[in-house]
Order: structure tokens, then sequence, then C-alpha cells
């Protein structure tokens, strides 16, 4: 019997029990979740739009983006509103359904940026799309401007365990990330946090991360898996890159405990076949970023075009997920009774 009841008390060893599963049976046990609480054959492809790129003060040592390290990252001003509803319409016309912001900024401020973010927020959401912000830290009274705004969601994610969090950043802690989620959660605006992969870390690190997002009470509505993209002049440009075998169990395993989140495959899938790429879908992941540039935040980390992942779904029978465009009906699946499956 495979229990899929949603749970908040998660042990770290129940979690590597999961991740340990052998594999092709961890596969099964996880599309067999993913179509108890998904539609199997939809997968959301997002757009991810960097409104504000490079000079940030932060000293996160996979980023091309820190002003910290020598990169090919040039320094771009906060986008004009427009530009950034030309792109959001484009890729509506593409078939995307959510359309990512972000900015490379320590926090929020309260200035004339942040009121542009939150019309560039009002013209996308209006457009039908649902939009989602990273911006940094948020204080509960800027996620509830971005809240009125109609901000969909917001993306911050935790990168590692607790434990190891420090030896990849130490411009803020991990309990600062923590406290965003919760300023965001006083709102209706949806959570996205998940983790990147390759960063040096453990399988107990990994282990360490999920039992935190499993955790959390509800559930964030979406979990990114990053891989980690090796970008020349920072701290981890010679990081070795992670097995596939790798990538899928932690898909697996994050569909298990998570059932209801959107598992979302982020960064580095640039450098999966499409073969690698369906074996994440049948693990559970059902989301994808695409662009129209080969890029998703910098000209470092590369990403699918749109004609390129049309094909590959086309070619595997999967659909382009419609958006969601009412963040009150976000949490319904949280309501769903737990069940068995043989």
């Amino acid at each position: 019997m495979i229990s899929v009841e949603i749970r908040y008390n998660w042990e770290k060893a129940e979690i590597q029990a999961i991740y340990n599963t052998p594999l092709l049976e961890l596969i099964y046990q996880a599309a067999t979740v993913h179509r108890q609480y998904h539609d199997p054959k939809k997968i959301q492809v997002c757009k991810l739009i960097s409104i504000k790129t490079g000079a940030c003060p932060e000293d996160c040592s996979y980023c091309a983006q820190s002003s910290r390290y020598k990169t090919e990252v040039k320094p771009q001003a906060l986008l004009e509103k427009q530009t950034v509803v030309d792109m959001a319409q484009k890729a509506k016309a593409s078939g995307v359904s959510r359309v990512c912001m972000g900015a490379a900024w320590r926090e929020v401020r309260d200035n004339s940026q942040f009121e542009t973010v939150l019309e560039m927020v009002k013209a996308v959401t209006n457009m039908g799309l649902e939009v989602c912000c990273t911006l940094g830290m948020l204080t509960a009274e800027q996620a509830k401007r971005l809240e009125a705004a109609g901000l969909y969601a917001y993306n911050h994610n935790l990168d590692t365990s607790p434990e190891y969090y420090n030896t990849i950043i130490t411009t803020r802690t991990y309990g600062d990330r923590l406290n965003t989620i919760e300023n965001v959660r006083q709102t209706k605006v949806t959570v996205c946090s998940g983790g990147i992969l390759g960063l040096g870390e453990s399988v107990d690190d990994r282990m360490g991360m999920l039992q935190t997002l499993a955790n959390l009470q509800p559930h964030p509505e979406s979990v990114p898996i990053n891989i980690l993209s090796q970008v020349p002049g920072t701290p981890l440009e010679n990081q070795p890159d992670v097995p596939i075998w790798e990538v899928v169990r932690m898909i697996a395993t994050t569909r298990m405990i998570i059932p209801t989140a959107d598992v979302r495959l982020s960064a580095g899938r640039a450098r999966l076949s499409p073969v690698e790429q369906s074996m994440c879908f049948m693990a559970g992941a059902n989301s994808i970023f695409s662009s129209d540039d080969h890029k998703m935040l910098t000209v470092t980390t590369p990403c699918p075009d749109y004609d390129a992942d049309r094909e590959m779904l086309n070619l595997l029978g999967l659909e382009m997920r419609p958006p969601h465009v009412k963040p009150e009906q976000a949490h319904y699946s949280e309501q769903l009774p737990s069940q068995e499956l043989v």
C-alpha cells in the first residue's frame, strides 16, 4: 500500500527511505501519486523575465548576478513596464500560462521601482496569465500590496538544507527566507519554493531541504527543482554535473511527499535530452520554463526555446496547461481526502 495522505510531520529518515527506493519502483509510485492529484497529460509552460539584472549585493555562490563575482552578466536597470508587457504577450501567444518576473535585489524597497513592479503585475495579470515574482526578501505589507495588484505566486527558494545553507550564502539567513515565505502566507498569494541540486551538498542535505518544505503548513503550491548551471566566475563554476538519476529521484520524492504541488523542472533543463526530461515528467514534474531567447535569467543560464519544447510535448502527447487566474482557488488541492493506493 502507498500512503499519499497530505502530511506536515515528515521525518528525514522517512524521506530518505522514499528517495532510496529502487529507481523504477520509485518512478512508478510517484507516477501513481501524480495521477491522483494532477492531470498527467498537462504541463504548465512558464516564461521567466529578468526585469532587473545583475549588481546584486548578495553572495549566493551559484549566482551570475552577484556583484561580488566577475561573470559575463552586465547589470541592467529595471525594465520599462511596456517592455515586460510586450514580452508577456509574446509568451502567451506561444502557449505560456505563467510569467515569472525576477529582479536581482536583496529585498524589496518601498520606492518608485516597486511601484513600477506593481504596475507590471497588474498589466500582465489582466492578460489572463498567472504572474509570479521573485524579488528577494519581502515584508508582510509588501506582500499585501502585491496581492492587491493581482500577484498569483511569489518565489523564494530555500536552495538547500538549513545545515548547508551558510556554505552557499552568508548575506542572508535561512530564517530570513522562511520569514519571507511566512509573510506571503499572510495573503492569498501562492508560494513557490524549492532548491538547487549540485551545490556540493550531500543527499542528507537534499533530504533536509525537502523535509523543511514538506513540513510547511500549508505546503508550497509550487516546488521548483533546479539543476546548477556552472557559471564561470562564480565559486561553484567547477562543480560536477548532477547525474540525471539523482534529478529523477529528487522529483519523484518531492511528488511523493508534497503531492499537491506543481513540481517545476526549472534551471538546468537545457542540458537534459528529451528522453531524460520525459523521465522527469513520468516521475511527477509537471511544469517547465521555456523561452524565445534561449535563456532564463541571464545569458549564462540557457533555456530551451518554445519551438523545441512544443515539439517535445507533442511527441510525448502532452498538452500545455491553461493558467489558474484566481488565487483564492489555489489551496483547493490541500482539501482533498487522503487515499490509499495499491
